[in-house]
């Protein structure tokens, strides 16, 4: 009985080739759309699935607020560590842990005085043994429980280390030396497996300095400001993984007690309020207030309409489906006539039709499977770098047979359902569409035809919106110039003025340079830098947050930044 559905189907496809096409091309572009916007939201909720209790793995972050202004980071004073491990209890394990941005590092060369030197090394963080409890990573060489114990202990990752020594074994990598920014010295003391080979996450870091490196060192502790509560950077940061039997509301509680104990007098005198909270693990990959480890977020709201989009797109081609079906019904109407006169019942023919809507679809999915990877390709830059397309994924593999089953009930069951329900004699006397049923099945298919319009007309809307967004933040005036500026980045290891003044005046020299200007940071910079500022021309005196940009005279010639009143800076101003 299969085979003779079968061969029907495939002479019914043979015989009614553009419309079997159309129908094929109408549910693969459906399909694949479909199938690409799985595969980023997949890739979106998969980051830090693997550790062991993720549910109870949560960073202390801070929330505050300057004369109303609310502010958001997700660092918190270098203090609180201790003060949390002295005051809080039900914590399995506190982790705090620094980044660290050097300019440079260098490898010594074995057998020669020169050295090895990488420029910006990125992704390198200040840990301890702790560290290593939280995060289950796969130790290669080196001892997991002293290996960062020590001052001038680094451990690296092995993508790192096969940079820094390619032609050494994983073993023979430790004791090695490596110095970042001419100042700090390590030896290596350990080897681990990247932890994004047991899956995707945000801990991005290659690199793990002992904690112990800056504990023990006066210079370091005073300028990373470790023991001054009045200093929070992002770059500092708390990690606790909380008893079984703890709640975050406890804890949260206990962190507000510690605030009052060690900042309130502070926040009282500068007129600001700050409230310690805990993010859950699985929220950093997806909240834009505190961010992760500077690397690519994710936006639910975004994904939330990518899935929505989706399922118009899947609705559009089955409403496209059903009606180029039902139109073309009566071709094969005297066909439904004779089956049963032939003594088929309505179920059999139903089983039938649903079949060859399943084997429509199953092409359909076969050829979007093959326009997948093309799709990934031809729209990398709009999709994370890390979405890819894998038959052996097995997320894929159900989600293309859920897809396959639900657009064959949704496209084929109605279309089905008309051509089997047709009135026998009607059909043998050539008039399939008489009977009182005509009114609603036409009302019916008019319906899904004005439904299909409306989508379609809301996607163009929301295509031309969006057009007209990105159109805005192009041309937007940010309240600075942005054409032919460049910005070059002098290593904040070197302090050294002269130095700086004698790089300007170099680069003055360089033809085609017009201006020039010394300063913190560009106005559309990475980061903040704020303080109080009190303005006494008042009764009482008005304290705000501000945020600082330092420049020299130049600084507002160059961006071009207007001056709505007072003067510029001359070249003997000082704060």
């Amino acid at each position: 009985m299969f085979k003779n559905y079968l061969v029907i189907a495939l002479r019914n496809f043979a015989r009614n080739k553009i419309f079997s096409a159309i129908n094929v091309l109408g549910l693969s572009i459906g399909i694949s759309a479909s199938l690409v916007i799985f595969l980023i939201v997949q890739y979106s909720y998969s980051f830090d699935r693997f550790e062991a209790h993720p549910d109870r793995m949560f960073r202390v972050v801070s929330d505050f607020a300057f004369q109303g202004e609310p502010g958001h980071t997700r660092g918190v004073p270098a203090p609180l560590a201790e003060a949390v491990s002295k005051d809080l209890s039900g914590i399995d394990n506190l982790v705090s842990f620094r980044y660290y941005n050097p300019q440079k590092l260098e490898v010594p060369i074995t057998g020669s005085v020169k050295s090895e030197v990488f420029k910006q090394p990125a992704h390198i963080i200040f840990a301890d043994t702790r560290y290593f409890e939280f995060l289950p990573y796969h130790w290669i060489a080196g001892n997991k429980l002293s290996a960062v114990s020590q001052q001038g202990r680094v451990v690296l990752s092995a993508s790192r280390a096969k940079l820094y020594f390619p032609k050494l074994s994983f073993a023979d990598m430790l004791g090695k030396k490596i110095i970042y920014d001419d100042s700090v010295a390590a030896q290596v003391s350990g080897i681990v497996a990247d932890l994004d080979e047991q899956g995707k996450t945000d801990f991005n870091f290659k690199e793990f300095i002992s904690l112990a490196t800056v504990l023990q060192s006066t210079s370091l502790r005073n300028s990373m400001y470790w023991d001054q509560w009045g200093s929070t950077t992002s770059d500092q940061q708390l990690w606790m993984q909380l008893g079984s039997a703890t709640t975050p509301a406890s804890v949260e509680k206990k962190l507000k007690s510690i605030f009052i104990k060690y900042q309130g007098e502070d926040a009282k005198k500068n007129n600001y309020s700050w409230t310690y909270s805990l993010q859950p693990l699985k929220d950093i990959h997806f909240n834009p207030d505190y961010g992760n480890f500077d690397s690519p977020m994710a936006s639910k709201s975004s994904l939330r309409g990518l899935m929505l989009v989706a399922g118009f797109l899947i609705l559009i081609a089955c409403i496209n489906f059903i009606n180029l079906t039902t139109a073309n019904a009566a071709q094969r109407a005297k066909e439904i006539g004779v089956r049963k006169t032939m003594g088929s019942s309505m179920s059999q023919l139903m089983f039938q039709f649903l079949g060859e809507t399943f084997l429509v679809t199953f092409v359909a999915t076969a050829l979007s499977v093959a326009l997948t990877p093309v799709i990934l390709q031809v729209f990398s830059s709009f999709i994370p770098e890390g979405v890819h397309f894998s038959l052996t994924n097995p997320f894929i593999m159900a989600f293309l047979g859920l897809l396959l089953v639900s657009v064959t009930l949704l496209a084929g069951f109605y279309p089905a359902w008309v051509l089997s329900s047709s009135n026998t004699l009607e059909v043998l006397k050539n008039r399939a569409h008489a009977g009182t049923n005509t009114t609603r099945r036409v009302w019916l298919r008019q319906s899904l035809t004005v439904s299909q319009f409306l989508i379609a007309q809301f996607f163009v809307i929301g295509a031309m919106m969006v057009s007209k967004q990105i159109r805005f933040m192009l041309n937007a005036d940010l309240g600075f110039s942005k054409q032919a500026i460049i910005s070059i980045e002098i290593p904040s290891s070197d302090t050294s003025l002269s130095h700086k003044k004698y790089v300007l005046s170099a680069l003055r020299k360089v033809p085609g340079v017009q201006l020039m200007t010394m300063a913190h940071s560009v106005p559309s910079s990475y980061g903040w830098w704020t303080t109080i500022m009190e303005y006494r021309a008042r009764k009482i005196p008005l304290k705000t947050n501000v945020e600082l940009k330092a420049g020299d005279s130049h600084f507002l010639d160059l961006l071009q930044i207007p001056l709505l009143a007072g003067r510029d800076l001359p070249p003997l101003d000082t704060a």
